[in-house]
């Protein structure tokens, strides 16, 4: 598919390189610190204890819609403050005896990235969602967080981080705690169930009606702008998106049908 114009108005790295020539982002990038007052031992955790605290935080706050208690993890954060502590400590990358494989580095990856996706809107107090660009760049370029014992942004972690992988599939389960967002599962993503877990977010995201919807009469899919965001993961010289999406759709749709993008929700999914 080639890149059009709308395309390429959405992708992030085009758009946060236009503010920063612009001068808009000066003075507005934010660290946010290991929380502090939370126990040494989240120093020297497993991953499967860790596991067992982010699944408490997801069955607290978590419905079976994936919308998200904001204001209940605001007035109790001490699980997510916990186990944003463990991820400040412990990664791949500075603690590759905790994580073997391919399978047990991802699924701390597509964690990781959504608990510290929650605890950013928690303890910046997000309200509404992120409709400007702005908003969007100071959340998810310019605030930063400790992975590792290292600074990234949520916009980082994704594209230089976790999409080389080249599992187009994390797209369907990474989530930034907006309306537009797939479905927060209620449970970790786990090393041992991993591919299953990626095949089953995959085929619930694509044969969901808020993510594609097919007009027979007019022979056009509307399509999650996901899917425009990131066309390139999903296509290859054999495989259009049509033909991927196909992949994992309980009723085919016709690869010379149009492709719409439905206007991403930016709104935070909160109950």
């Amino acid at each position: 598919m080639i890149l059009n114009a709308r395309h390429l108005f959405y992708r992030f790295n085009l758009l946060l390189f236009a503010l920063m020539i612009l001068g808009f982002l000066q003075g507005c990038s934010k660290n946010i610190k290991i929380p502090g007052g939370t126990s040494e031992v989240q120093r020297d955790w497993t991953p499967k204890q860790a596991d067992r605290l982010w699944a408490a935080i997801l069955k607290q706050a978590v419905d079976s819609q994936g919308r998200i208690d904001f204001a209940g993890l605001a007035q109790d954060p001490n699980y997510l403050r916990a186990y944003v502590a463990y991820i400040g400590h412990n990664a791949p990358h500075n603690r590759p005896d905790l994580f073997p494989d391919h399978d047990s580095r991802l699924a701390y990856y597509l964690n990781s990235y959504n608990a510290l996706a929650m605890y950013g809107v928690v303890k910046l107090g997000v309200e509404g969602g992120f409709e400007s660009l702005l908003d969007r760049a100071k959340f998810f370029k310019l605030t930063r967080y400790v992975v590792g014992k290292k600074w990234i942004s949520l916009l980082d972690y994704e594209n230089k981080v976790i999409r080389p992988l080249g599992d187009p599939r994390i797209h369907f389960v990474l989530n930034c705690m907006v309306v537009g967002c797939p479905r927060l599962p209620q449970v970790p993503f786990q090393a041992s169930q991993l591919n299953r877990q990626l095949e089953n977010a995959s085929y619930e995201f694509l044969n969901h009606p808020r993510n594609v919807r097919v007009n027979k009469r007019k022979k056009v899919v509307h399509l999650s702008e996901i899917l425009d965001f990131y066309t390139e993961d999903f296509v290859d010289e054999k495989q259009t998106l049509i033909a991927y999406i196909n992949r994992y759709r309980k009723t085919p749709i016709p690869e010379h049908y149009e492709i719409e993008f439905i206007p991403y929700d930016w709104m935070l999914n909160q109950q």
